[in-house]
């Protein structure tokens, strides 16, 4: 499942990035998304959702929230 399908409030651990831009992994990385890292939703927006990574909080579009497999 990827991370627009869950549920606010939930804590999930990253299982994956699917995206074939690398400077969008990168991007990704450099705010600690990757494998294996917990990543809270914190809240939904309409075309966005607002999430919890390490101790950031980080607005990310609907595009980038489907991307990221938990």
């Amino acid at each position: 499942m990827n991370l627009l399908e869950g549920t606010t409030g939930q804590e999930y651990i990253i299982k994956e990035i699917l995206t074939d831009d690398e400077e969008l992994n990168a991007f990704l990385f450099s705010l600690g998304c990757y494998s294996g890292e917990p990543i809270t939703m914190v809240s939904r927006r309409k075309g966005s959702c607002v999430v919890s990574i390490k101790d950031g909080r980080y607005n990310i579009d609907d595009a980038l929230a489907e991307a990221i497999i938990i």
